[in-house]
């Protein structure tokens, strides 16, 4: 049986990557020893810029590109030209991700849309295209950056809050449907961590979403990599979970 460990190098695919937990999920792998493939929507010399960072501190091969995960044809090409640089994928993180704050009565239909195309189909988009190669290498790991509204909803994030209960039972099925083939589905449900997208609370504000949690402080993109590591390295009995990752939160 094929595994993960033969390949003298490793590589994940990570979307979402020029910043926040992508960003930091890639330092994680990188200073493991992975190359990596990692994309972003349009923060492409950020991107570059991590990619040079990561070649330079850590010695692994970076590729780079830039796209909606939403578009089937770019998830596509991405995987295609990765497998041809790198000869095989062993893990796939799909974080990337956007957060629309309003109210269901007032989102249009193009909104909806929009959300839906990242933060759902762009999960379906590379995990149905990197499943065939992962089957036949009887390897492979996947995993998806969730949040804790996937689990119980949130009031003015109900778009959000679908797409990430939708990744959610997606996990759960795909994690069953590929244990066979001893490739493991899991998902991180995050809280509150402090990254650019929860930014947008003054000081006040931080500061009381910051009571209502028990651990007392937002998460840093840092522990949530560390978290994907752990995951992606356990045993592949682990699968089809939901790890809320929340400081006791909810």
């Amino acid at each position: 049986m094929t595994n993960q460990t033969n390949h003298i190098n490793k590589t994940a695919i990570i979307t979402g990557a020029s910043r926040g937990i992508g960003a930091a999920i890639a330092k994680k792998f990188a200073s493991c020893g992975y190359n990596l493939s990692l994309c972003c929507r349009s923060s492409s010399d950020t991107l570059k810029e991590l990619a040079g960072e990561l070649h330079g501190n850590y010695g692994v091969d970076v590729l780079c590109y830039t796209g909606n995960v939403g578009d089937f044809c770019f998830a596509q090409d991405m995987i295609t030209k990765t497998i041809s640089h790198f000869g095989h994928i062993d893990v796939l993180v799909n974080n990337a991700g956007i957060s629309h704050i309003g109210l269901l009565s007032d989102m249009t239909p193009e909104e909806w849309s929009n959300i839906v195309s990242v933060n759902l189909t762009g999960v379906f988009n590379f995990s149905k295209l990197i499943i065939p190669h992962m089957v036949a290498e009887k390897s492979g790991r996947i995993l998806q950056i969730s949040s804790v509204w996937g689990n119980v909803g949130a009031s003015c994030e109900v778009a959000y809050s679908a797409c990430k209960g939708g990744i959610n039972a997606f996990t759960k099925a795909l994690g069953k449907e590929l244990a066979p083939s001893h490739i493991p589905v899991n998902a991180i449900a995050c809280g509150v961590i402090d990254t650019d997208m929860n930014r947008c609370f003054d000081e006040a504000e931080r500061a009381e979403l910051a009571d209502e949690i028990p651990a007392g402080r937002f998460a840093t993109a840092d522990e949530v990599a560390d978290m994907a590591y752990s995951v992606i390295t356990a045993s592949d009995y682990l699968t089809g979970q939901i790890i809320t990752f929340d400081g006791g939160w909810i």
